[in-house]
């Protein structure tokens, strides 16, 4: 099959590019705006997009109360979605009223963070504090803006529960990270393979 989304002619049930742009980590958002009320909030549209610096990015539909608690703090915490706590993720996705925690009804403990004001997610085995670099709404090619706001940070602290590390590094099958695939469906990083880079003619890596 073959359509053009300027139609979004698919004729399926469900549109299928989420599912095809799969499988997505997801941004376990904390925040905390300046009067002091606390956020958390899933987000699928998110990722690392720089290691120098340490840049992640999530992308809110709508100026929901973690985009906007982000921006007015310049902070915010990316906790790291598990397996075991899947229950609570999807608890913390429901539409609360804003202001509202949803560490409360999730059944989560607010954690204190060295260096921003949010909290993280004291059961998540690890969390990037951020300091908000931009925040912009992107445009298509029409030049029509789009009702995300997408939010990027520099990761200025981390946090790892040594219970997920072997041998010096995190090991996957024990962190089991949460990711997002298309419609309801989500999956688990807990069968991993290892492959190396080809090398150049020269020995030197590709």
């Amino acid at each position: 099959m073959f359509y053009t989304t300027d139609t979004n002619d698919h004729g399926l049930p469900h549109d299928p590019f989420k599912a095809i742009v799969a499988p997505r980590p997801i941004g376990w958002i904390s925040t905390r705006n300046r009067a002091g009320a606390v956020n958390l909030a899933p987000y699928s549209f998110f990722n690392a997009i720089s290691d120098r610096p340490k840049l992640v990015m999530f992308s809110s539909t709508g100026m929901k109360d973690t985009a906007s608690f982000a921006i007015e703090s310049g902070e915010f915490v990316a906790n790291l979605a598990t397996r075991g706590l899947a229950r609570q993720l999807n608890k913390s996705s429901a539409a609360a009223p804003s202001g509202e925690s949803e560490f409360g009804f999730s059944g989560l403990t607010e954690a204190p963070c060295r260096i921003v004001a949010a909290p993280r997610v004291a059961e998540s085995p690890a969390a990037l504090e951020c300091k908000v670099t931009q925040s912009f709404r992107p445009e298509g090619l029409n030049g029509a803006v789009s009702e995300n706001t997408i939010v990027i940070g520099e990761v200025v602290a981390i946090h790892i529960d040594e219970s997920i590390l072997k041998d010096g590094m995190i090991d996957m099958a024990l962190a089991a990270p949460l990711a997002r695939l298309g419609y309801l469906d989500y999956s688990v990083a807990d069968e991993v393979f290892q492959m190396r880079r080809p090398r150049k003619p020269d020995g030197s890596d590709v």
